[in-house]
């Protein structure tokens, strides 16, 4: 049993995501077997889940599958076994991406500034670099992550997120890449189209020669702290020195919450640990099932 309110969450949570599954999330998991509608559902399995780790703050999944076993058996009574239950969890992958792309997509704060961004990435580590990563091949590798100043294996969650004044600001979108992936790169592959628009980035998405054309040709600036110039003169460096310390600092301030951002992801879901993913599709549900869990939030305070 579990107390009345959290009754009330667990059948919100259930009946937005038996809504949502019905008309989208269905095509991204879709089987064309015997077995195609099986008694205990997809949408139960995402509840449980997402339930247990947005309330109930228990990440890992035999965590999650022991508390569901011990207090919703009442709701969920066809519970399967724990094997049966992470098998048919890794199965959901792209169910959880697409299900965290359109909580964030459908219920954007209105006090974002829709023409202002803040770029970002954060290191998902599944094993230190000093040792051999085995997990997941397809989609990690090895990077070095500055912030904490150490090599590790895994992937890269790149975040381009509105400004909110005196708030955290809200993702328009993440992306995932290897975590050799630079974030430059990224950038021009994923976001260097994006009209009407000023990006607040740091000194890795400095390419002047780049963001000239970008701002040519789709009207949209990026502004980084100022980066040194290697054999500058010194009677130059010196001089400009006051105003690029002062333009960094300005850019740098705004910039700055787009970290907490990430902070607040890590203290809601702990997405950064990843050392118990044993698979590709185990690390999918891992990374977007964690987004999923931190703004399923939104379907309670709209």
């Amino acid at each position: 049993m579990i107390p009345k309110v959290k009754e009330l969450k667990l059948i919100a949570m259930y009946l937005y995501i038996s809504d949502i599954y019905k008309y989208e999330l269905i095509y991204s998991c879709q089987r064309f077997s015997n077995n195609s509608k099986p008694e205990f559902t997809d949408e139960e399995v995402m509840t449980i889940y997402l339930y247990s780790m947005h309330i109930e703050q228990r990440f890992k999944v035999k965590q999650i599958y022991q508390y569901a076993s011990d207090h919703l058996r009442s709701w969920f009574p066809l519970l399967p076994s724990y094997e049966a239950f992470n098998m048919r969890l890794n199965r959901l992958g792209e169910a959880f991406k697409m299900l965290s792309s359109n909580l964030i997509s459908m219920f954007v704060p209105s006090d974002c500034i829709e023409d202002k961004s803040l770029l970002d990435s954060m290191p998902i580590i599944t094993c230190s670099g000093k040792r051999s990563g085995k997990v997941a091949r397809e989609i990690t590798d090895k990077g070095f992550c500055s912030t904490k100043g150490i090599y590790y294996y895994g992937v890269k969650l790149h975040a381009l997120a509105f400004h909110r004044p005196h708030h955290l600001p809200f993702p328009e979108q993440f992306q995932l890449t290897p975590a050799s992936e630079n974030d430059l790169n990224l950038f021009k592959q994923a976001w260097g189209d994006i009209e009407n628009r000023t990006f607040f980035g740091d000194k890795i998405y400095h390419d002047s020669q780049y963001f000239q054309n970008v701002e040519n040709s789709q009207n949209s600036l990026m502004l980084t702290p100022i980066k040194a110039v290697k054999g500058q003169d010194a009677d130059l460096k010196n001089r400009d020195k006051a105003a690029n310390e002062m333009f960094s600092t300005a850019v740098s301030k705004i910039r700055q919450p787009i970290e907490s951002l990430f902070n607040w992801l890590i203290e809601k879901t702990d997405i950064q640990r990843a050392s118990k993913v044993r698979s590709t599709k185990g690390l999918m549900v891992y990374v977007f099932g964690r987004l999923a869990a931190a703004y399923i939030a939104l379907i309670f305070n709209s």
